[in-house]
């Protein structure tokens, strides 16, 4: 059975709201800077490898691209991001005078300990770059092995770059590394100077006057005082050369033979004594045997080219000190033209 049943509908009015969306969009930028866009929405990461390559990619970020300007460098997205900070300008110096290495001291700008540094050198501000390599020279190549840590480089004491030219103007910069993606760009640039190769020489007297000789006392010369120094890289030596092998007289056809003798012996004789080495900075400056003597002894002087001053290394205001000693005997034959002309040379060792 069926009932019949009747539904009445009503008029139902539906209010919908009303509503305004303004949007703005804000620029980000200062007289220094703009950012030209925002990325919005971040897409997949991935680390893909192969025998031969790995690529790290991202989507849906910046452009990889950097933003430059006269005061700074932005790089956004990820590449940039990954990367360890950029090294600050070393500290690039010759502090020495040096005329074929300078001094190098890599800023770690806040990296980790096992960061490694790579460091670019040139003459013509980078129109040709060179590297500096793992063993302190430079070279047309940067190697993997031309990478290395903070620690390596020298740590806060630096190294020496050498083989360097003379009186040359350098500029260098450098890269830090950590891993894969990391790989920074060169920083800012340092700038030193070698200089040119020198050396100073002087002697404080041109002719020295034993007066009479007593026989069997021995005589003493004013000192010959030799001024010396050279910013040659393994220092310099000073030389005493003899003429005559003694002191001759021509008039009796004598010599008072030179020898490395003690004069407190009966015989005659003659030679040279150093008595004084010092030096401002450098060297040091020392006397050297067979002159390196005292009281009576002294060294041979004659034709034969001998040192009587070294430094092994840079030195400045060097100054060396010797004198001569004589003696002649009762058999001596009285003559007053008894002579000897000595050569004083000297020469850096660069």
């Amino acid at each position: 059975m069926w009932e019949k049943i009747n539904i009445n509908f009503k008029s139902i009015k539906k209010v919908v709201p009303t509503m305004t969306f303004v949007f703005v969009l804000v620029m980000p930028f200062s007289t220094n800077y703009k950012l030209r866009d925002f990325g919005f929405g971040s897409g997949g990461v991935g680390n893909a490898t192969a025998g031969g390559y790995a690529m790290n990619a991202i989507t849906g970020e910046q452009g990889g691209g950097q933003e430059t300007g006269g005061s700074y460098k932005l790089g956004p997205g990820l590449a940039f991001t990954n990367q360890v900070n950029v090294p600050l300008a070393p500290a690039f110096s010759n502090p020495s005078n040096y005329y074929n290495k300078l001094q190098i001291v890599l800023d770690a700008s806040g990296n980790p300990s096992d960061t490694k540094f790579a460091i670019a050198i040139s003459t013509d501000n980078f129109v040709t770059t060179n590297f500096v390599q793992s063993d302190n020279t430079i070279g047309t190549v940067l190697g993997a092995e031309d990478y290395q840590i903070y620690a390596t480089w020298g740590g806060a004491s630096g190294f020496y770059v050498i083989g360097l030219a003379p009186g040359t103007t350098y500029k260098v910069k450098a890269k830090a590394m950590q891993g894969k993606f990391t790989e920074t760009g060169y920083g800012p640039i340092a700038t030193a100077a070698t200089v040119s190769p020198t050396m100073s020489f002087n002697i404080n007297i041109n002719t020295i006057n034993f007066g009479s000789l007593t026989a069997g006392a021995v005589a003493n010369s004013p000192n010959v005082v030799v001024d010396f120094a050279t910013n040659g890289a393994s220092g310099g030596k000073v030389y005493v050369i003899g003429q005559n092998g003694g002191l001759l007289s021509l008039a009796k056809s004598h010599t008072i033979a030179s020898s490395t003798t003690d004069l407190a012996n009966p015989a005659e004789g003659f030679g040279a004594q150093g008595t004084l080495a010092t030096q401002t900075s450098g060297g040091p400056l020392s006397i050297v045997a067979p002159y390196n003597v005292a009281t009576t002894n002294v060294g041979i002087v004659n034709s034969s080219v001998r040192e009587i001053f070294s430094a092994a290394n840079p030195i400045v205001g060097g100054q060396g000190t010797f004198i001569l000693k004589a003696k002649s005997v009762a058999l001596t034959p009285s003559a007053n033209d008894y002579s000897e002309l000595l050569t004083v040379v000297a020469a850096g060792s660069f």
